[in-house]
């Protein structure tokens, strides 16, 4: 309990000096755009395999656990945005980008520390924690939930190529269903919650690397506690938004 609560207020004190304005706005937004390009943009490539074919499989599991004929087909599609858009493209992506996103920031950040190049930036009176974190979580933060909507649009698209390769349903009750009942309010809920799982992830992460100790096996152990514990706060996150928001 009483190193929870020690990680707790180092943690605080970690954010306070991070969320101080730029002694130079040039610089934070040239590395705004590195860590967009790093964190979010090199991440669409996997977020994008693992979406469509999520897409397929939710479509074939709800269409083999549909085989009541006085249920309308096109509830396959309906199911399928619900799952994708409520819970996948947000908690399930986020859970993903905690292990590349976070293992590579505690890994990055960690090897500054035990290099001491940190320590280098701190004599010379550069506000280290402020010129590496904050362009990481504002990049995460502003630009997740954009990965969101990604993932959401690729995962529609791989349950409408099983449907038109498999034959499950047509692909009209398909996009029927796709259409049934469908709140945009979802859409924004969804991202809100990309958003704090972004801040959760980055911030997590940071805290790990920015306090590695013991070398090489240091970062590595503050590693898999960044993914541990960003994990565990992305779930948690999950149920009091959940609760806060719906």
């Amino acid at each position: 309990m009483k190193k929870s609560l020690q990680l707790i207020g180092e943690y605080y004190l970690l954010m306070r000096q991070v969320f101080q304005k730029p002694d130079k706005g040039r610089i934070f937004w040239k590395q705004y755009a590195i860590e967009s390009q790093k964190l979010i943009l090199d991440s669409i490539p996997i977020i994008g395999i693992i979406s469509l074919f999520i897409g397929a499989v939710i479509v074939i599991q709800t269409a083999n656990n549909m085989g009541n004929p006085f249920i309308p087909k096109m509830y396959v599609g309906y199911m399928a945005r619900e799952c994708l858009v409520l819970e996948f493209c947000s908690t399930m992506i986020a859970l993903v980008l905690a292990g590349k996103i976070g293992s590579n920031i505690a890994s990055e950040i960690g090897s500054m520390r035990i290099t001491e190049q940190i320590d280098a930036m701190d004599m010379m009176g550069v506000n280290s924690a402020n010129y590496l974190i904050l362009p990481k979580v504002a990049a995460s933060v502003t630009l997740s939930p954009f990965l969101m909507l990604i993932s959401f649009v690729l995962g529609l698209i791989g349950g409408a190529a099983i449907v038109i390769f498999t034959g499950i349903i047509t692909f009209s009750q398909y996009i029927d269903g796709l259409q049934f009942a469908f709140k945009v309010f979802y859409i924004y809920y969804s991202m809100i919650k990309m958003a704090v799982f972004g801040f959760i992830i980055t911030s997590v992460a940071a805290f790990f690397g920015y306090y590695a100790t013991g070398g090489s096996l240091g970062v590595g152990r503050s590693s898999t506690k960044a993914i541990v514990v960003s994990s565990v706060l992305i779930l948690i996150f999950d149920l009091v938004l959940t609760e806060l928001i719906l």
